[in-house]
């Protein structure tokens, strides 16, 4: 199997995991990493037999945000002196920020995803994790959002994200001062979920991933993921009782069903027939896509 530079790529029990491996960077990523991340991602939406996917970082760190050594980032002192004076074509796929295309692919998928934060994050080895469901946390992690002591601004899409994880007072306190925080301060905000010795976290992130990939049918977790976090462009709670009742009509004449309540009542395991693949109802996207 083909994987990209800098990441290693695993499949056990049903559960994926995307392991970033520039250590001696401390997994500071390129737009090259952030376009084969995404790759990764599309690789693990397309295979059924993958059922949950955990992101966590080799060495000391998670992420230590973007690469800004020259060539590597448009935020590298190269690109300081470029005339911008004239109008920018803001449909070019150059003006993207490519934290964002992480986060928005993240946004997208149909698999659970859980991150690991093995170590310090910074910028966007924060922000790219925003879209995940659940983040467990090394007690040794340390986060920082040094936008501002940087002179830019936030990206990865986590003026969104973020506000809503946490709250407006602590996302606007984390990233107008771009002060580090601790482990333990992430947690009593609500960023991550769990706090673990180092040598326990990626037990604890994979036990998770294992539970839901032997216990929970795939194509519902599809939907339900959707359905929440979509759930914050709703006008109305009337938009997701549209939603909610498609999905129910439509899951309850599935062959999920049956399974599900069968597997109950004889007090075993649950062995999910439908697939993401080739299962999802006809409602799905109930969506417009968003363009750039």
């Amino acid at each position: 199997m083909n994987v990209p530079e800098h990441f290693q790529f695993d499949v056990q029990d049903h559960v994926a995991t995307i392991t970033f491996d520039r250590a001696d960077r401390l997994n500071a990523f390129t737009r090259v990493m952030a376009q084969d991340l995404v790759a990764l991602f599309d690789r693990v939406d397309a295979d059924d037999d993958i059922r949950a996917l955990i992101l966590t970082g080799a060495g000391q760190a998670f992420c230590a945000g973007a690469d800004l050594s020259p060539g590597q980032s448009s935020l590298s002192l190269e690109r300081s002196d470029e005339d911008v004076s004239t109008d920018v074509d803001w449909t070019d796929p150059a003006t993207r920020d490519y934290g964002g295309l992480i986060t928005l692919r993240l946004y997208e998928c149909l698999k659970p995803v859980i991150v690991a934060f093995n170590g310090p994050a910074a910028g966007m080895g924060v922000t790219m994790a925003l879209a995940a469901d659940f983040r467990l946390a090394s007690i040794s992690a340390k986060f920082s959002l040094p936008f501002t002591r940087r002179g830019i601004v936030p990206e990865s899409a986590s003026s969104w994200f973020l506000p809503r994880i946490v709250g407006i007072a602590q996302a606007l306190e984390w990233t107008l001062t771009g002060a580090i925080f601790s482990a333990e301060e992430a947690k009593t905000a609500g960023l991550v979920r769990s706090l673990h010795e180092p040598q326990d976290l990626l037990t604890a992130a994979t036990d998770l991933a294992r539970d839901i990939a032997a216990n929970t049918a795939p194509v519902s977790v599809a939907l339900t993921r959707q359905m929440l976090w979509r759930s914050f462009d709703m006008a109305h709670p009337m938009e997701a009782h549209r939603i909610e009742s498609r999905g129910i009509y439509m899951r309850a004449r599935a062959s999920d069903i049956r399974e599900g309540v069968q597997s109950f009542l004889e007090k075993r395991s649950p062995d999910f027939p439908d697939q993401v693949s080739t299962d999802m109802p006809s409602f799905f996207p109930w969506w417009e896509p968003q363009n750039y």
